[in-house]
């Protein structure tokens, strides 16, 4: 039997494919980026800082794809049921750290139900307070005599700035802020220099600013020194002791993501997370470029966790 010339081409073009199946090769088709929150927003901004230079890496376009709602929960149910092996999908803290124990019916296992790939940014939290209130430690002091007639803004119910401003009041003997939620940072920062909160924990990228322009004080930062604000101390310098808090992103993929695919997104983000350009982009959002192995993800994770599950129970916070 002859084979017509098209035909003999199109047997040509598929051994490439098909060797490169039998091989494990990976990507072999454009990968899909879910993201559970809307465009701007700081996993957005991760997202699309990593998504060009991984698609000229791979070889295959990377789309962001933005699927906001429940705080970045229901994206991340997404990422868990992905079966195609090209969906991986950027989180934050909140939906591998507190939202097992926020959410009673949580539709994804945090713990079985990803390939975690590696953490993206990181930044610590700035501790902003109205601009009539002391510095340093005599903003301590004057917190630990405050008992409830102060309060703080932050996002909603179970986010870090929420989470995190009950840890600082277990640090703080006396303080016992009540809890305002908003809507969002920006929202957060406007009652704040209208001096209608005392206090509010902000990402840098949102405080600087307003601090800069001398209307809301710095109090210092939720971590050590940091490269991302300079300027400010560690709150332990101002006697908050044992406190250590950074908002993150991280990039993951479902439990079932292949061998090869873990083994290049690996390689190829180790290579990415270094470049000065996606460095320098992230940093002037206010964030700080970081990559790390999957262990190393999987450790900061477990870490925090431990965390979050002593802040949450201790305070009985839960959501629907």
């Amino acid at each position: 039997m002859q084979f017509s010339k098209r035909a003999l081409l199109i047997a040509a073009c598929a051994l490439p494919l098909a060797a490169a199946a039998q091989n494990g090769a990976w990507p072999t088709k454009p990968i899909r980026l879910i993201v559970g929150f809307p465009g701007g927003s700081t996993p957005d901004i991760a997202a699309r800082t990593i998504a060009e230079p991984l698609a000229k890496a791979l070889g295959q376009p990377v789309v962001v794809d933005n699927k906001p709602g429940a705080s970045g929960n229901i994206a991340a149910d997404q990422v868990a049921k992905a079966t195609d092996d090209h969906t991986l999908g950027v989180v934050i803290n909140g939906n591998l750290t507190s939202s097992k124990l926020l959410y009673s019916r949580l539709p994804y296992d945090p713990a079985k139900d990803f390939t975690y790939l590696s953490l993206l940014t990181t930044a610590p939290l700035v501790l902003v307070a109205q601009n009539s209130l002391p510095s340093g430690a005599a903003f301590v002091d004057a917190a630990r005599k405050s008992d409830d007639k102060w309060s703080y803004g932050s996002v909603g119910v179970g986010s870090v700035g929420h989470l995190g401003m009950e840890l600082l009041k277990g640090r703080v003997p006396g303080l016992k802020a009540v809890h305002v939620p908003y809507q969002g940072n920006p929202q957060v920062m406007t009652d704040l220099i209208g001096n209608q909160i005392q206090m509010a924990l902000i990402p840098p990228g949102v405080a600087m600013p307003q601090v800069k322009a001398g209307k809301v004080k710095a109090i210092g930062i939720t971590s050590g020194r940091s490269t991302l604000v300079p300027e400010l101390a560690p709150l332990a310098d101002a006697g908050v002791k044992d406190f250590n808090l950074e908002v993150w992103t991280a990039l993951l993929g479902p439990a079932g993501l292949s061998k090869a695919a873990q083994e290049r997104i690996s390689r190829e983000l180790a290579v990415i997370m270094k470049a000065p350009e996606v460095r320098q982009k992230l940093f002037e959002q206010g964030w700080q470029a970081v990559g790390t192995s999957p262990d190393g993800m999987r450790t900061r994770v477990k870490e925090e966790a431990a965390i979050m599950t002593k802040i949450i129970s201790t305070n009985n916070i839960k959501l629907q």
